[in-house]
């Protein structure tokens, strides 16, 4: 579908055009027509999908189009990191390229006192569009510095990773900030039960759009090793050892984990940093820094760093521990064989992580290669296939999961878009 069969206006659709954007991505496709008719959504879908430009179109569109206060913050997209919430706005200087009368504020920590004191003027002036992190906006809101009783959109992006750094509690006290009537987005890339009962409590009748995750590009190649956890820093050191160290990545599913492996790197005379949510954003942006400069060689990481980073030549990423699930996977080994180029994915599977990592084949279709541990370091457990239980568990509740098989569809949509009732009206 192209996006000039929606509703999106003309200055929408003259920046598409320069930017040599023609066809919609399913997710934009899906999403799109839902959110410029005014309903709650529910989008799950992984990064690389297009989902930043299926919320922020329809958005920007409406801003343009509708006669919203200028003295009101009028929208506001919440990111989890500060890094994710600048790419987010670098996408609306480029899609609101053309809206003259849109104004934006973007607002998250780590910064010095002066960008601060611009925040504030910013927002008490009013702002069509605000994308911030969560601890910022709350410091703003815990001031005065922000009013959001005429808000008419909020989005949250990345719900999955606001869970995972704990700001669930901190997005909760925002939306009871919100009005009734402002038309809520949420997307995440993966639904455990805690993030479905957030769409529950925060979402109003959403339409529900999931995307399939795409398997990883064939361009990486996969491989396992099936370890014991003490052998794993045995396994780091002989793959560095045989090869080159530039441009890697390790990803580790805790904090504690990823300073314990940095500090061991570090005794081992290899040159890394390490990035996890207790470090300063000053401290991160310093990591990130070095490591893109090519002055850190091994980058150690949580999934933080998974997610909405762009960094096109990666060569390794090593899983030191398998991730939770496909999407987890797919997320990190993404970080490699961007741009073009080839790239490696090396995952060790420890014991209690085999049935686990054989979920995540059965979504690979295909079994990875299991590589034979380095000589000296002993034998590794049995990689025993086990069958996957039957669960008879089912989801409580109804969703409207229109285009998703669901017999509850909207009726056909008019050729011509109908007239608006009001500029914050939900249509």
């Amino acid at each position: 579908m192209r996006f000039e069969e929606t509703y999106l206006n003309d200055n929408i659709l003259d920046a598409l055009y320069d930017m040599r954007f023609d066809e919609m991505t399913p997710i934009q496709e899906r999403c799109i027509p839902e959110i410029l008719d005014g309903y709650d959504l529910l989008g799950v879908a992984q990064t690389g999908t297009g989902k930043t430009a299926a919320y922020l179109l329809p958005i920007l569109s409406m801003l343009d189009d509708g006669d919203y206060p200028k003295d009101a913050i009028n929208s506001i997209v919440m990111s989890p990191t500060r890094e994710l919430a600048q790419q987010i706005d670098q996408a609306m200087q480029g899609f609101g390229y053309y809206l003259d009368g849109v104004s934006s504020v973007a607002v998250y920590g780590g910064n010095d006192g002066g960008r601060y004191d611009q925040e504030v003027r910013g927002m008490r002036l009013g702002a069509d569009m605000l994308i911030a992190t969560p601890g910022r906006l709350l410091s703003h809101l815990k001031v005065g510095n922000l009013d959001l009783s005429r808000c008419s959109f909020f989005v949250l992006d990345e719900a999955d990773r606001m869970l995972d750094m704990g700001f669930i509690d901190d997005i909760m006290k925002i939306v009871q900030l919100l009005p009734k009537n402002c038309q809520r987005i949420m997307f995440s890339a993966t639904m455990p039960p805690k993030i479905r009962e957030l769409a529950v409590a925060m979402l109003h009748n959403p339409v529900e759009v999931k995307i399939a995750v795409s398997k990883p590009a064939e361009k990486i190649r996969q491989s396992a090793y099936v370890c014991y956890e003490p052998q794993k820093l045995k396994i780091i050191n002989s793959i560095f050892k045989a090869g080159d160290l530039q441009r890697v990545i390790i990803f580790s599913g805790k904090k504690d984990k990823v300073k314990d492996i940095a500090r061991s790197l570090k005794q081992m005379h290899i040159n890394c940093g390490q990035m996890h949510s207790d470090l300063t954003q000053q401290e991160r942006d310093e990591v990130m820094y070095r490591f893109k400069a090519g002055q850190v060689d091994v980058l150690v990481a949580t999934d933080i760093v998974a997610r909405g980073i762009d960094i096109d030549d990666i060569r390794t990423v090593i899983n030191y521990d398998v991730p939770h699930d496909a999407e987890d996977y797919v997320h990190r080994i993404g970080r490699t064989a961007r741009a073009d180029r080839d790239g490696e994915a090396v995952t060790f599977i420890s014991d209690t992580d085999i049935y686990r990592f054989q979920q995540i084949e059965h979504f690979l279709g295909k079994e990875v290669e299991k590589i034979p541990l380095p000589d000296g370091i002993g034998d590794g457990p049995e990689y025993i296939k086990r069958e996957k239980k039957r669960s008879n568990k089912r989801h409580n509740g109804r969703w409207n999961s229109r285009g998703n098989g669901s017999k509850n569809q909207r009726k056909p949509r008019p050729k011509t878009k109908p007239a608006k009732d009001g500029a914050n009206q939900k249509k």
